[in-house]
C-alpha cells in the first residue's frame, strides 16, 4: 500500500504539475474566452435571469428536467466538500494566493463550462428507457467521429465512472464523518450507514428524483452558508481589505512560512488554486455537460448560458466566502488543522467575536453545511457515473452501478482522508485530459453555434424556436 500511495503521489504531482493540467486548463479556458469574446461576462446577467428567474422552457420540449433542475443538479454535484474542505486545504497549503488562482479557474472555467454544456445538449441521445443521455463521451464520439473520438469518448466514460467514487462519493462521505464525529460521539460506520440510506432513497429514483431534491435543497444550503460567512466578514469588516490585498500579493510571490506551515511558493499557490478550483467547480472535467444534457430545452446555447452560471455561483461566490472567512480570522496560519475543520475554526472564532452563543453555532453551521453539501454532491455524481456506465455497457448496468455507488458511500466514511483526496485528484485529471482535448478540437463548432444564436434578432426570447440553429 505504501508503494501504491508513493506512485500515486508521483502521478498526481506530474498531472497537476506545471507541465500538464495547469497550463492545459488555463490555456483551454483562455482560448475559449477569446474565441467566445468574453461571453461569460457579457452574457452573465441574461444567463442568471434564465437560470434563476425564468428557470424553464415549455414542458413539452425534449428532456427530463427543467433548466433550473439541471443547474441545481450541477450545483449539487459541485457545491460540496470542495467548497469547504477543498478551499480550506488550498489556503492552508498554498497560502492566501491560492484564492486568486481559484478565481482565475472560475472565470476562465465559465467559458469552458459553457462550451461543455452546449456540446452536451447538441450531441445528446435518448437511451433505452427514453431518458436523455449526454456528456463528453457523446460529443467526443459523435462530434469528432473516427477512431480518435471513439477512444477519447471511451476514456472519459471509464475515468468518469471511476472518478464518481472519489470526488463525488468517498471524499464527501469521509469529510462528513470527520466533521460529525468531531462534534458528536458516534462511530464513523453509523454516519456512513445513515448517509448511504438517505442517498439511496433519492438515487434509486433516477434523474427526476435527483432533480427535485437538488432544486429544493441547493438554494437553502447556498443561501444559508453564504449568509453565515457574510456575518463573519461583517464582524471582521476591518480585516476584509487587508485580506484581499494579501490574496493578490501572495498570488505572485513567495509566502514565508507561518505558524508551522511549510512555505507556500508561487508554484504551490498556483497548483493548489487550480487543483482545488477544478475540484470545486469541475470546469474542464466535462461533468456539467452530463447534467445539461438532461435539461428540457430547444437550444444548446440557451442551456449553455444557464450551465455556466454554476461555475460563477460555485467559485466566485461560495469558494470566495469560505476563503475570506479563513483569511480574515487568521486561522489559515494554524499548522495543525486542515480540511473542513479549518473552516469550522474560522467560523467559530469569527462568530465568537460577537458572542459565545454564536461561537458554538459556528461549529454546527459548518457541520450542517458539510453534511448537506456532501449529500447533494453524492446525488449529482451518482447520475454522472451512471451515465458513463450507460454509455459503456447499456441501460442494464445502471441499477447495479447505483447499488455499488451506495456501498462506497459507507466505505468512504471510514477511509483515510488523504488517500481519498489523492486518488480523487488523479481521477479528475484523467477525466479532464480527453475532455479538454475534445473541447479544443470542437471549438469551431461551439463558436459557430454561438454566433448563429446571438445573431438571431429574438435570441433573448426563450419561447422562440430557432430552427436555423438546430438544423
Amino acid at each position: 500500500m505504501d508503494q501504491i500511495l508513493g506512485m500515486a503521489e508521483i502521478v498526481s504531482s506530474v498531472l497537476w504539475g506545471p507541465f500538464v493540467l495547469i497550463p492545459l486548463l488555463f490555456g483551454v479556458g483562455l482560448f475559449l474566452t477569446v474565441r467566445l469574446k468574453l461571453l461569460q461576462l457579457l452574457r452573465l446577467p441574461h444567463s442568471l435571469w434564465l437560470a434563476l428567474i425564468r428557470r424553464k422552457e415549455d414542458s413539452s420540449v425534449e428532456g427530463d428536467i427543467s433548466h433550473y433542475q439541471a443547474l441545481s443538479t450541477a450545483l449539487a454535484a459541485t457545491v460540496g466538500v470542495g467548497n469547504i474542505a477543498g478551499a480550506a486545504l488550498a489556503i492552508g497549503v498554498g497560502g492566501p494566493g491560492a484564492l486568486f488562482w481559484m478565481w482565475v479557474v472560475g472565470l476562465l472555467g465559465m467559458a469552458t463550462k459553457y462550451s461543455e454544456a452546449l456540446l452536451g445538449v447538441k450531441f445528446r441521445r435518448t437511451d433505452a428507457k427514453g431518458e436523455q443521455s449526454g456528456g463528453p463521451m457523446y460529443y467526443l464520439k459523435y462530434g469528432l467521429n473516427g477512431w480518435l473520438g471513439t477512444v477519447l469518448g471511451g476514456a472519459f466514460a471509464v475515468f468518469g465512472a471511476i472518478a464518481a467514487f472519489g470526488i463525488g462519493n468517498g471524499t464527501q462521505a469521509n469529510t462528513v464523518t470527520q466533521q460529525v464525529t468531531s462534534l458528536v460521539e458516534v462511530e464513523p460506520w453509523v454516519v456512513g450507514l445513515i448517509l448511504m440510506l438517505l442517498a439511496g432513497a433519492v438515487i434509486l429514483g433516477g434523474i427526476k428524483s435527483i432533480g427535485r431534491v437538488a432544486s429544493a435543497l441547493v438554494p437553502i444550503m447556498i443561501i444559508g452558508y453564504v449568509a453565515s460567512c457574510l456575518l463573519v466578514l461583517a464582524i471582521n469588516w476591518a480585516s476584509v481589505l487587508p485580506a484581499l490585498q494579501l490574496v493578490f500579493t501572495s498570488a505572485f510571490s513567495y509566502t514565508a512560512p507561518v505558524g508551522g506551515f511549510a512555505g507556500a511558493g508561487l508554484m504551490l499557490a498556483i497548483q493548489q488554486g487550480f487543483s482545488r478550483g477544478i475540484f470545486s467547480n469541475e470546469a474542464g472535467l466535462g461533468t456539467g455537460a452530463i447534467a445539461a444534457a438532461a435539461a428540457k430545452t430547444r437550444e444548446p446555447v440557451r442551456q449553455a448560458m444557464v450551465s455556466m452560471t454554476q461555475t460563477f455561483i460555485d467559485t466566485i461566490i461560495v469558494v470566495t466566502m469560505t476563503c475570506l472567512v479563513i483569511i480574515t480570522t487568521g486561522v489559515w496560519q494554524e499548522g495543525d488543522v486542515d480540511g473542513s475543520l479549518l473552516t469550522t475554526l474560522a467560523l467559530t472564532e469569527g462568530l465568537g467575536q460577537a458572542s459565545a452563543a454564536l461561537a458554538v453555532a459556528g461549529q454546527y453551521i459548518v457541520a450542517i453545511a458539510v453534511t448537506v453539501f456532501a449529500f447533494t454532491t453524492m446525488l449529482g455524481w451518482s447520475y454522472y457515473g451512471e451515465r458513463c456506465v450507460e454509455y459503456l455497457g447499456g441501460r442494464k448496468f445502471v441499477t447495479p452501478y447505483r447499488f455499488v455507488f451506495l456501498a462506497v458511500v459507507f466505505i468512504g466514511s471510514i477511509a483515510a482522508l488523504d488517500e481519498v483526496w489523492l486518488f480523487s485528484d488523479i481521477a479528475n485529471a484523467l477525466m479532464a485530459l480527453p475532455n479538454l482535448l475534445g473541447l479544443l478540437l470542437l471549438s469551431p463548432l461551439v463558436v459557430a453555434e454561438t454566433r448563429k444564436f446571438f445573431n438571431h434578432p429574438e435570441w433573448r426570447n426563450p419561447d422562440v424556436v430557432m430552427e436555423d440553429i438546430r438544423s
